[in-house]
């Protein structure tokens, strides 16, 4: 088939389909739910757990358990938009075995009243006088009443904030000001939930003092997709074309595959500044026009082979139907019906929080202004249904052109569609738990290390099937000492990574320079950002969190390039989800000695670049990487007194000093540093 050839999937994982994620308990609980509801009595918990999940069923019993035993007077439920509030309407929890119904009486679903948020603030008011026990409001409605009322007036009840990726500490975001007040007082239980793992992207949700507060329950991807009964293959790539996308979108669409298509923001480079345009122009392609349903709204689209498609364009911006499209596709009658729509064409909805299970495709057209973003648009298709066995994400990303300005804009993008992709792929995995090789290391419970078994005298690598988790023996590797540090090296790697990989420095010289010494990345540059992002931890713990993620990153990649390499060969399939665990494992067996020395000495960027250069023109490769090239700049001071520290733990640990002369890249690189340094500081050029 045609149209797959042209996408080249940067992370393709297949799953065991153990159907864990959809058995119940004797509660009517989910695997993530239960563990959700062992955490209840926590005033402060955070839910980290992809979308469809089922977070907002764990937010209902760990509510009623807070109402009924632990003496809070009300629950609130915040919610980013209207449209999300229908996830908390009423649920007959008792029928599967619980305890308590989820009732909210209609007038306290302030999401379905009819004015703006801020008129709403009143029912707010009366809601808190009332004796009723639920409200479900928007962010918006809900920083109306706190600044109407005051945090005081919330008092002795749960705050539930839903797609927790909104908020932040950005003192311009009033909600994240809002949690921080609330936090401060100690009045009020706080449940976050999430669908993303990068909240808030780059910037922090919360002040870390505030973070160190919450309970997390994290339940990764790998443990949801792995225990689908349908789904077992995600693939996610970027398709690079030149000209206008709406001439090559029929080479990465399917028709046969049910599809919502992004289209790209108006102000987007790739946008022909005519939406409804691009829109008819992407049903032309498809095939003849038929009409419209009366009853959907859908347009009627013949294909050439005959078949009708039945198409949702929620583009128009024409109320009278963009109304009636979007209550076709969230009439409750057909939720189950594969056959109501087969394709949705969109560009600010369809993201988070909608749920059309037969999504098996999510193509974007531009790239996303975040990886939050990204998450959210692939949990798209990441819904599990019958007959359902592949999903898939492609982002579709305009080559540069010639003028200058252009060049730098598609770069910029074409970066950020890399760093989104390595990204995913550390999501996707299952979960590291690393720990230092010593002769005192032996063989964990629970976990199996591969036909030989156990080998006391070489690092082993262990895998729970059953946790998704592996249990990796690293030289050399530092542990964290404190409990935060701890915390970050348990819960928090893939935050850690977002923020590499979204650093434009490094990610530009990885891919493109060819002298850089990867140390200068993996050592360097990472250690900087953990620095910045973790100040209040020691040298140690930034080092023991620098170390762990790097192991992180650097072992899903060599694991996916063997896997990769392995399926080249036209060897048999592998059998489900054993790619990467076989990759792991393959990778420590192939190298003398799985140290961390070793893991800092790969470039973390290789194997993109490696799928970079298969899936864009070596013209357009070139004039990326001329561009990159011209922006190089010399050792800048703080750079020369990063070197000089890692300098100074080389000759603590050598007992002498690196030679310029060396014929290790690295260590000419940190005598280079430290004889910089000196000559910057005999210049004055550091303060004190």
């Amino acid at each position: 088939m045609t149209f797959d050839k042209k996408t080249v999937p940067s992370v393709s994982v297949s799953y065991a389909r153990n159907g864990n994620s959809a058995k119940s308990n004797a509660l009517g609980m989910r695997a993530m739910q239960e563990r959700a509801f062992e955490k209840r009595g926590e005033p402060y918990l955070l839910i980290k757990s992809p979308p469809a999940s089922g977070k907002s069923r764990a937010l209902m019993f760990i509510a009623l358990d807070k109402l009924a035993n632990q003496g809070l007077k009300q629950a609130i439920i915040v919610v980013p938009e209207k449209s999300i509030g229908s996830s908390f309407a009423d649920e007959l929890l008792s029928q599967h075995g619980f305890w308590a119904d989820w009732i909210v009486a209609p007038k306290w679903n302030l999401c379905n009243a009819p004015g703006e948020d801020g008129g709403k603030v009143n029912s707010v008011g009366s809601f808190l006088a009332s004796d009723d026990k639920v409200l479900v409001c928007t962010h918006a409605t809900f920083r109306f009443a706190v600044e109407r009322f005051g945090v005081e007036a919330f008092d002795g009840r749960l705050i539930a904030v839903d797609e927790f990726h909104h908020v932040s500490a950005n003192p311009d975001n009033v909600l994240g000001k809002h949690l921080g007040e609330f936090i401060a007082r100690d009045k009020v239980h706080i449940v976050a939930m999430t669908g993303s793992y990068f909240r808030g992207d780059a910037e922090a949700v919360l002040a870390p003092t505030d973070e160190a507060k919450f309970d997390t329950v994290t339940y990764t991807y790998y443990e949801q997709l792995n225990g689908y009964e349908y789904l077992k293959q995600l693939d996610i790539g970027y398709f690079f074309y030149s000209g206008s996308y709406t001439d090559d979108i029929l080479e990465v669409l399917n028709p046969a595959e049910k599809t919502i298509i992004h289209i790209p923001n108006v102000n987007s480079r790739e946008s022909t500044k005519d939406k409804i345009r691009e829109v008819e122009h992407i049903i032309t392609e498809l095939g003849d026009w038929q009409g419209i349903d009366p009853a959907t709204g859908f347009q009627l689209v013949k294909t050439p082979d005959g078949k009708t498609l039945r198409i949702a364009d929620l583009v128009d911006d024409d109320p009278s139907k963009r109304d009636r499209v979007s209550a076709a596709l969230k009439d409750p009658a057909q939720k189950n019906n594969r056959d109501h729509v087969d394709i949705i064409i969109a560009l600010g909805m369809a993201k988070e929080g909608f749920d059309w299970i037969w999504c098996e495709h999510a193509l974007t057209v531009g790239y996303r202004a975040s990886l939050t973003e990204i998450v959210q648009i692939i949990g798209r298709a990441t819904r599990d249904a019958p007959g359902k066995t592949r999903a898939r994400f492609t982002n579709l990303i305009a080559e540069p052109d010639a003028s200058e300005s252009a060049v730098i804009e598609a770069i910029n993008d074409t970066l950020k569609a890399i760093a989104a992709s390595l990204l995913m792929e550390q999501v996707l995995a299952p979960r590291f738990n690393f720990t230092p090789k010593n002769p005192q290391s032996g063989p964990q419970p629970g976990f199996d290390y591969g036909d030989d078994g156990y080998q006391p005298d070489k690092c082993n690598v262990g895998f729970n099937e059953q946790t998704g988790q592996f249990q990796i023996e690293i030289k050399g590797l530092t542990e964290p000492k404190s409990k935060e540090a701890a915390r970050i090296c348990k819960e928090d790697l893939n935050e850690v990574i977002a923020t590499f990989v979204q650093d434009k420095p490094s990610i530009e010289r990885g891919l493109f320079d060819e002298e850089m010494v990867p140390e200068e990345l993996t050592q360097l540059r990472l250690g900087k950002i953990i620095k910045d992002k973790y100040p209040e931890l020691d040298e140690e713990d930034q080092e023991a969190v620098r170390q762990h993620a790097i192991a992180a990153l650097n072992l899903t990649q060599q694991a996916a390039r063997i896997a990769l390499g392995d399926d080249k060969k036209g060897d048999s399939e592998p059998s489900a989800n054993t790619a990467l665990i076989d990759g792991v494992r393959k990778f420590a067996m192939d190298v003398r000695e799985l140290d961390i020395d070793l893991i800092d000495r790969i470039n973390p960027f290789q194997e993109a670049y490696a799928i970079l250069a298969k899936s864009m023109s070596e013209e357009s490769l070139k004039q990326v990487a001329a561009a990159i090239a011209s922006k190089r700049t010399s050792l800048s001071p703080d750079d020369a007194k990063d070197l000089a520290v890692r300098a100074a733990r080389f000759i603590k640990e050598r007992e002498r000093p690196p030679s310029i002369t060396s014929s290790d890249a690295w260590e000419r690189r940190l005598a280079e540093g430290a004889a910089a340094f000196m000559r910057f500081k005999k210049e004055g050029r550091y303060d004190g």
